[in-house]
């Protein structure tokens, strides 16, 4: 199977999935997805990764858009902006999905799988038990063509399987492709699972959909996070079940957290949009995820690590990557920030400040939460300042409620943070989350609420809660609870 020849026309993609806020993962592999095309005259593709429809969210992929273009990062063909090869959002493309399924029925690369979702299940509990890795079985691999049809003709669901070929036949037993960081990858097949490629509805899993979109869109090279590396022994029996070329592949290394665990929303925040919401500039942001990997020369600016996007563009070195994970650190990220700040002129720091902490929409929908509060103007900020702040550290005769002690208090505060992670940040449905979440836990609503104001607020005394939660934003409120949550926990440590 032969690969990308390095005259074609460069071209590269992101592909997001629309499951919530953008996360700063996507903008580092969309930043280097960005770099690497403009370096090269190519062609960076935005697009829509959006057939998973349980966790979709319908305001995330504007949220998305919004955010790149925010860092700089324009896409030359997407589902905003069109192109040659779309559609771009994949929701709709299932029907090409489903041809090109169909194609590896005929030609014998896969098979439809009949097992229900009770049996896998059985199958994978008897597997744990052995102390065996849960695979497919391959328990539908050899039915007859007369035994497929009479399940068709029966009704029964079908998914469609990816036929990896068993070690010990006369094809291949592994799969080796080459990664451009790291050489040459194996994986003996025995190791590899009959992936579904098409489920019962019709609708693809990544592995189809990412192998059959990136050929249609003529993607040359897939730079992408270095978790991937496992499912591309996956997508390499694919491009060869259907014929086509492979295109070299870039895992780059995971974004860290201090302690060297991959990075998360339990350690930072991974939103793009808490960090925008926040103060940061994109500049910043920017720049400090070019600092990752070791791709930017130390003497480029003096070493002061301060560079520019076109600056990257012209500097930055693939090969030079580290293969280390890079640490995303919030302190130097904050340092960074600053550096920037410092650098505006008195009216251009004026005017970020005006536009991201006093912006005329977000003074508005607090002051129509105040206007019916207050008796005195001056009183607006004695019940505001938590809108502004960064930092909000309520003591334990704030929040804690009589009745409670600290431990269970601590554990409710838990519990209201998975709750708000996962519902719609609307008012009513927080209220209807929150006070679900207090029935089932015997706490009042009183408690429930008076809790997550002191964590929000600081304070007893507030415009409404939910209301203000709604205007301060779910990834600056998230971000609120979790930072209390560790400080207790460090205040429980030093004890």
């Amino acid at each position: 199977m032969t690969s990308i020849a390095t005259e074609t026309p460069i071209r590269v993609r992101i592909a997001p999935s629309p499951t919530g806020d953008p996360h700063v993962g996507t903008a580092y592999i969309g930043l280097l997805n960005y770099i690497y095309a403009r370096q090269r005259s190519g062609k960076f593709i935005l697009r829509i990764e959006d057939t998973d429809r349980a966790r979709f969210v319908p305001t995330s992929e504007q949220m998305i858009f919004d955010s790149l273009r925010w860092l700089g990062l324009t896409w030359d063909e997407g589902p905003d902006v069109g192109g040659p090869f779309g559609p771009y959002r994949q929701s709709e493309r299932t029907e090409i999905y489903r041809n090109h399924a169909e194609i590896l029925l005929e030609n014998g690369t896969a098979y439809r799988c009949f097992c229900s979702p009770d049996e896998l299940e059985e199958v994978r509990r008897q597997q744990i038990a052995a102390k065996l890795p849960p695979r497919y079985p391959g328990t539908c691999r050899h039915l007859t063509p007369e035994q497929i049809q009479q399940n068709l003709a029966n009704g029964k669901l079908s998914t469609i399987r990816l036929a990896v070929p068993p070690r010990g036949t006369d094809l291949t037993s592994a799969t080796t492709f080459r990664d451009e960081l790291r050489g040459n990858i194996t994986f003996e097949h025995n190791n590899v699972d009959d992936q579904v490629l098409l489920k019962s509805d019709g609708f693809p899993t990544y592995h189809l959909a990412n192998v059959v979109d990136d050929h249609l869109m003529q993607i040359t090279d897939v730079i992408r996070a270095e978790e991937w590396i496992s499912s591309t022994p996956k997508h390499v029996l694919l491009y060869r079940a259907f014929g086509w070329q492979v295109p070299r592949f870039w895992h780059m290394p995971l974004l860290r957290n201090l302690d060297k665990s991959k990075i998360s929303k339990r350690k930072n925040p991974v939103s793009l949009i808490y960090y925008r919401d926040s103060g940061y500039l994109p500049e910043a942001i920017t720049n400090f995820l070019g600092l990752m990997g070791g791709g930017m020369p130390a003497d480029i600016n003096n070493g002061t690590e301060q560079f520019t996007l076109p600056e990257m563009v012209e500097h930055f070195v693939f090969t030079n990557i580290r293969l280390g994970g890079p640490v995303f650190d919030l302190t130097k990220l904050k340092w960074l920030n600053g550096e920037y700040l410092r650098k505006l002129t008195p009216e251009a720091f004026f005017t970020a400040v005006r536009t991201r902490l006093f912006g005329d929409d977000y003074l508005g929908q607090i002051s129509a939460l105040m206007q019916t509060r207050i008796e005195t103007l001056t009183q607006f900020g004695d019940l505001t300042s938590f809108f502004f702040s960064d930092n909000v550290s309520p003591s334990q005769d704030v929040f804690l409620p009589k009745k409670r002690n600290l431990e269970e208090t601590l554990a409710f505060a838990q519990d209201q943070l998975a709750t708000l992670e996962a519902t719609d940040w609307t008012h009513d449905s927080l209220e209807l989350a929150l006070k679900t979440l207090g029935q089932d836990r015997s706490w009042s609503v009183k408690e429930n609420f008076m809790l997550l104001r002191a964590i929000i607020t600081g304070s007893t005394m507030s415009p409404p809660l939910l209301e203000s939660m709604v205007v301060f934003g779910k990834a600056r409120s998230l971000d609120r609870v979790r930072r209390f949550l560790e400080a207790q926990k460090k205040l429980a440590n030093k004890k």
